[in-house]
């Protein structure tokens, strides 16, 4: 593509898959270039860009000032030029640029070299709780078989079941963990504990509640004689050899979650060191020259920064590990900064902040310019958080995961840009020229956008086979109108005597600053977008619902 003068010459070449959108939404980016707009083609679509981002990275990382000009305040963007992205278009660009991350072996119990590895990087984790969540990356079989020996099911004698009913002398007692000595003989038992070895010459349990004892001991601390009250049937309260698990058996298979059952059946097979999907390490940094930390006192035009600490505890509650950038001004050059040392350190990198049209709104020219990362989508047709923006940057052929989410409220976003296919249902709200407006913390929008996008991108690079987020049915509390944007609300899902569906009560006020809407909130309604037909829905009325908390 060659600007001369005030021609434009476009060269394109056409991908057989093409679409004719596709060929007009090139030709308005090509607009947008000849007035000046010249890193709009990186967002064209793939098939159709004109020279490759994907060249060497290797001094991506050695720069150490931005080549973001700040300068021209003036010529700043009057229209977002990222066109809106469907929410279910976003959420499979996402899966679909997420990699599986690589194998190691660990101990269940978290003594290993890797875990030490992990820590050393400063990532916040627990190393007793390192087999936890992780995804088993080969099938385990057992080498024995479990029970080794025949068991007893119950606490009773262990008979011959041809004896039938009747008065029998006892010969001793077979305890859990010892293997007893005697043969049973015909009119003879032998006194039996849970789990106990069966002695020889017996095939059968009765257990104590169907025996009467006729004699003991003087001192009381043998049984000598007891009567059987029952018949016996061969095999009666015995495990056989193997009946619970066989030599040999699958007893998980590769891609299995590991949950606490999972790592106890790893202990009964006896294996300890086994293949897994590394979890992903996740750095969060807040940016904003009006932040503060929580410790700091509030001064003139400044707030403290909730986003982080939001966004730390949601990865943590997960299990995954985190690593605290902080807070990062608004400068470009903090910022390549900042995303240098996350990019080094971790395989995903959150930040919040910076992705709408504010004036100081770097991050995504630092990405593109500074990092060559590729921008997937710079918008999602959402409610809350509209300009979340996604990308990837290959580091020495690693892929690393860049989520820009949103992290102020009250801006206004700007009308269609000339790539845009404006959405159907996008209402003159979202088309309104940019206006002033104070920055401030957009928790709400962090924290959502983080549950629908970040998460399961998380569990697919830990090798989850089925990374997508618990969508469950509920009922409305109330009435809820609906908006233009398909919208995430806040909710509280509780269950009612024994109705089969959960009530779905809304956290009420929705404003996207308000992190009071995500108190005690265990799910996200997924309200559909507003129509002439619709308005709002009703209580009562069934809905989807997206579980983000304890039920």
């Amino acid at each position: 593509m060659k600007r001369k003068d005030k021609a434009l010459l476009v060269l394109f070449v056409i991908a057989e898959n093409a679409k004719l959108t596709d060929l007009i939404n090139a030709l308005k980016s090509s607009i947008c270039l000849h007035r000046n707009m010249t890193k709009l083609y990186n967002h064209c679509p793939i098939s159709l860009q004109v020279q490759s981002r994907c060249g060497s990275n290797e001094n991506i990382l050695r720069a150490s000032h931005s080549a973001v000009d700040i300068s021209k305040v003036a010529r700043r963007h009057r229209m977002s030029p990222f066109p809106l992205t469907s929410m279910d278009k976003a959420f499979i660009t996402v899966l679909e640029m997420t990699p599986i991350l690589g194998i190691e072996v660990i101990n269940y119990r978290g003594e290993s070299s890797k875990c030490v590895s992990v820590c050393a990087r400063s990532a916040q984790f627990n190393a007793q709780t390192y087999g936890l969540g992780r995804v088993l990356a080969q099938d385990i079989y057992a080498k024995d078989n479990l029970p080794p020996f025949p068991a007893s099911v119950k606490d009773g004698y262990a008979v011959r079941a041809a004896d039938g009913p009747g008065d029998r002398f006892i010969m001793g007692e077979s305890q859990a963990g010892h293997q007893p000595t005697h043969t049973v003989m015909p009119g003879q038992v032998m006194r039996v504990t849970t789990g106990a070895p069966i002695p020889c010459g017996a095939d059968a349990v009765v257990q104590v509640e169907d025996t009467e004892l006729l004699r003991e001991s003087e001192d009381g601390t043998e049984e000598l004689e007891v009567r059987i009250m029952v018949q016996a049937r061969p095999g009666q309260d015995i495990r056989p050899i193997g009946h619970d698990i066989r030599r040999g058996e699958c007893v998980l298979a590769k891609g299995t979650h590991m949950g606490p059952s999972e790592i106890g059946l790893l202990a009964t097979v006896g294996v300890t060191d086994v293949s897994v999907h590394k979890f992903p390490v996740v750095a969060i940094m807040s940016t904003g020259n009006e932040l503060l930390n929580p410790e700091d006192d509030l001064h003139p035009g400044k707030i403290r920064d909730s986003n982080r600490s939001t966004l730390l505890s949601t990865i943590q509650e997960h299990g995954y590990p985190t690593i605290n950038l902080g807070i990062v001004g608004d400068n470009p050059d903090d910022l390549l900064s900042a995303l240098h040392e996350g990019i080094s350190r971790a395989d995903v990198i959150i930040t919040s902040g910076g992705v709408s049209m504010g004036e100081k709104d770097y991050l995504k020219q630092v990405l593109d310019i500074d990092l060559h990362a590729q921008i997937h989508f710079g918008r999602v047709f959402m409610k809350p958080g509209l300009p979340t923006t996604f990308a990837t940057a290959d580091i020495d052929g690693i892929r690393k995961l860049i989520f820009a989410l949103p992290g102020n409220f009250n801006f206004r976003e700007t009308g269609p840009s000339l790539l845009e296919a404006v959405a159907p249902s996008e209402t003159s709200e979202a088309r309104q020229p940019l206006a002033p407006a104070p920055r401030g913390r957009n928790p709400v929008s962090a924290v959502v956008t983080c549950n629908l996008f970040v998460i399961p991108a998380l569990r697919k690079m830990q090798g989850i086979l089925d990374p997508r987020p618990t969508i469950i049915k509920a009922r409305l509390s109330c009435d809820v109108k609906l908006d233009p944007r398909p919208e995430y609300h806040r909710c509280i899902l509780t269950w009612h005597h024994q109705e089969p569906l959960p009530w779905a009560q809304s956290t009420e006020n929705q404003v996207s600053s308000r992190l009071m809407s995500m108190r005690s909130a265990n799910g996200l309604l997924m309200l559909p977008p507003k129509t002439e037909q619709y308005v709002e829905l009703h209580k009562g009325e069934v809905v989807d619902v997206m579980v983000i908390g304890r039920l």
